[in-house]
């Protein structure tokens, strides 16, 4: 990406933020004068800036995946320093917002540690501009995924929990558990000498090329689904996290991304090529005969 390109996505990116920003603003309480939902917007992309100046001096990625989960957990905890009384629904909200990080934050995080490098930030992290890009989309991926959850969170309006929580929660739940047991799944997988080279399709894996963003998107939807009854009017807008989070995973860095390096790996293996044929590439489903 050249650097004129890379400097008109930030603006963009910026942009984008700053009009979800006031839509969840609107129905938010204040802060020291502002609305609370607007400050928490920033918290992601400056948590992301500051990290990246060190992580472009020293050329590692190494804590860009961690730097994101700790932005999630640090929204959630200021929100419930700056409110002064916490319903339930804010609450089971951000405790669940904060499982997910620590769990997905430290997996990822160990991850690269171990392996040493990921492989999207090869030529990136080499260029300024780009690297800075890479780093505000992080901020904005963190307060966009995060929308719904957060203008639940700072809405002024409070509804006892119900059937709306009920669902979220089980949803949530399912994609929690989907999402865990898939990432260790693929762990073991790797760590079998015998299998360094191989594709996985065991587990879970056998069901989805992907299962563990099929869990992501659906415990994302779960929260949203949670959040729903207290928003209004513009705070609506917000609901665009889980088709946010669906559409980055599915067509931008996610499948679309390791579908194509897997192709290049695997191609022209027939073992391969059956897989694919037979295995949906996000929702998990037994396997069809042929």
């Amino acid at each position: 990406m050249s650097n004129a390109a890379s400097v008109i996505s930030i603006l963009i990116s910026l942009l984008l933020g700053a009009a979800i920003a006031l839509a969840g603003s609107s129905g938010s309480v204040s802060f020291n004068g502002y609305p609370l939902f607007a400050i928490c917007a920033l918290i992601g992309f400056i948590l992301h800036w500051f990290v990246f100046i060190p992580s472009f001096f020293y050329q590692t990625e190494h804590f860009f995946d961690l730097t994101g989960s700790i932005s999630y957990i640090v929204i959630v905890l200021f929100t419930f320093f700056a409110l002064s009384d916490l319903d339930s629904r804010s609450l089971l909200i951000g405790i669940l917002i904060i499982i997910w990080a620590i769990r997905l934050g430290s997996f990822l995080f160990l991850r690269v540690k171990r392996e040493g490098k990921d492989n999207r930030f090869t030529v990136m992290k080499t260029k300024f501009w780009w690297f800075l890009f890479t780093w505000t989309i992080g901020g904005l991926w963190v307060f966009i995924t995060v929308a719904a959850a957060l203008a639940a969170i700072t809405s002024a309006k409070i509804v006892p929990l119900g059937w709306f929580a009920i669902i979220g929660v089980s949803l949530w739940l399912e994609g929690f558990i989907i999402e865990v047991v898939a990432d260790n799944q693929k762990s073991r997988f790797k760590l079998k000498e015998e299998k360094q080279h191989k594709f996985i399709n065991e587990g879970l894996w056998s069901l989805s090329r992907h299962p563990n963003y099929f869990g992501e998107i659906t415990l994302w939807l779960g929260i949203a689904i949670i959040a729903f009854p207290v928003l209004e009017g513009w705070q609506l807008v917000t609901l665009i996290s889980p088709v946010f989070v669906y559409i980055l995973l599915t067509k931008i860095s996610g499948i679309a991304m390791l579908e194509a390096r897997a192709d290049k790996k695997w191609g022209e293996d027939p073992e391969y090529q059956l897989y694919k044929e037979i295995t949906p590439a996000l929702i998990p489903m037994f396997k069809r005969k042929n």
